[in-house]
């Protein structure tokens, strides 16, 4: 992957020139691991219970991978920064960091959008819930899903890595290698790059976020006539739901969906879809889901293999 420019390490600036490295050192490295056993733990209760047989949990078990996948390609390098004293990144890592968080981020935010359409079957036309959403069905979807993820992905890698870069600025206003940032670094116009930038990032999280809003609208339409008690158990299957659209769709449309400039807030909101999101997921629907809570309990709590494991 050879770039035709004089620039072949860019200096990351971080979140900021704060000097309390230890503390926040110690933030992420407890956020990092909190993503990873709180995606675990939904992972293997899911795969390993009949919950893998219903759509909106077989959404959920890839929801939890992409989290691991998305948030693997920022955290570590994060962290390990905040204990550097110069923070670099060669210009294939970056290339390299710039595609892997655009796929597992276009990937997370289809399968929330999957996941409003499981919410809009099951509730609007709960009959054909098992034809529509079959296993077969299901997989296609995910395929799909990985598909889009990579062509968007594909997308901002060859608008970014045609870019020229003269130096002798190298150094990115953010903690991770992305679009905006480095557009602002390349010695050509980027305006007409940064329009078709907009028009793949922007229009996706808009077009995602629409299809999302209208099957809740559509939802909220059909639970009209539903009686007190079946109006609440309804939306309350999708309250975890609108939770997690709520903490991803807010911050990626704010850095997204406007013209390509960088604000110092932008790193700020970057880490709701990096970070926040990823650890807050498994809480929202484990804490507030009957089905997982029981799932787990049965997986952890009745497994013959810890059940073994206690008598000794």
């Amino acid at each position: 992957m050879e770039n035709s420019n004089n620039v072949t390490v860019f200096i990351l600036l971080g979140l900021s020139k704060s000097k309390n490295i230890e503390i926040c050192f110690a933030l992420f490295l407890f956020c990092y691991i909190a993503i990873w056993m709180g995606n675990l733990l939904v992972m293997i209760s899911i795969t390993c219970s009949h919950l893998i047989d219903q759509a909106m949990y077989f959404f959920l078990n890839y929801l939890s991978l992409s989290d691991l996948c998305y948030t693997s390609t920022v955290t570590p390098k994060l962290m390990t920064d905040l204990l550097a004293e110069r923070k670099t990144i060669s210009y294939n890592n970056c290339m390299t960091q710039l595609f892997t968080s655009h796929f597992f981020g276009g990937i997370e935010i289809f399968i929330l959008t999957g996941m409003a359409y499981d919410r809009y079957v099951a509730i609007c036309k709960p009959l054909h819930y098992t034809v529509i959403l079959s296993k077969q069905r299901c997989n296609a979807i995910i395929i799909a899903f990985c598909t889009g993820g990579f062509i968007h992905s594909a997308s901002q890698f060859l608008l970014t890595i045609f870019l020229p870069f003269c130096g002798p600025t190298n150094e990115i206003d953010h903690y991770f290698c992305n679009v905006y940032p480095l557009l602002k670094l390349a010695c050509t116009d980027t305006y007409s790059v940064g329009i078709l930038v907009v028009a793949n990032s922007g229009m996706m999280g808009l077009v995602n976020f629409v299809v999302l809003m209208l099957s809740y609208f559509l939802i909220l339409y059909t639970v009209r006539v539903y009686p007190a008690k079946s109006h609440s158990k309804a939306l309350s299957t999708c309250s975890s739901h609108i939770s997690v659209v709520v903490i991803l769709f807010v911050p990626v449309l704010y850095v997204y969906i406007r013209p390509a400039v960088t604000f110092p807030e932008d790193k700020v909101f970057a880490l709701f879809f990096t970070i926040i999101a990823p650890m807050f997921n498994p809480l929202i629907y484990t804490l507030r889901n009957l089905e997982m809570k029981n799932a787990m309990r049965k997986v952890w709590c009745h497994n013959p293999l810890f059940i073994g494991r206690q008598m000794y």
